[in-house]
């Protein structure tokens, strides 16, 4: 079988970004059992209500919900486990920090194969007030409408 290349999104987590402001972002390997991989790459996954933390020097995800493999035995894995990330110590530390100043936390934004292996792309993130969420949905509004009045100005002139 040939080697896999490129980049397979399975999941995303598209609340986060609106739920908060995203400071940093890291690329972590995830530690995963064999059926796990083979739910991911059917595609099965979910980031809705996942966090990480950094607890005695490693990076933990905890609630990403991973169904069952449908074809798996017995030695099935539970679908809502904790799973030990794979970051540089740096990393673990400098995230680590953050968390421990206040008002951070660590949210997954998606879940991936990159050449094969599964990735997970975490966020030091500050969660945002309701205030600051209409402010988002009001500048994104107001920039779609400025670029669908500059498209009109353009086909207009044609």
């Amino acid at each position: 079988m040939a080697k896999e290349r490129g980049e397979k999104v399975v999941a995303t987590n598209r609340r986060a970004r609106h739920d908060y402001t995203i400071e940093s972002t890291y690329e972590a390997g995830i530690v995963l059992s064999g059926t796990e991989v083979k739910s991911l790459r059917q595609g099965r996954a979910s980031l809705v209500d996942g966090y990480a933390f950094v607890d005695a020097g490693e990076a933990w995800l905890d609630a990403v919900h991973i169904p069952e493999y449908t074809e798996g035995t017995w030695n099935n894995h539970a679908p809502r486990r904790k799973r030990k990330l794979l970051l540089h110590k740096q990393e673990i530390v400098k995230i680590g920090q953050k968390t421990k100043e206040g008002g951070f936390t660590i949210v997954p934004l998606k879940i991936y194969f990159s050449d094969g292996r599964a990735k997970v792309e975490i966020a030091v993130a500050k969660g945002k007030r309701e205030y600051d969420k209409r402010q988002t949905l009001r500048e994104r509004t107001a920039t779609r409408e400025a670029q669908a009045a500059m498209s009109a100005r353009k086909h207009l002139g044609e």
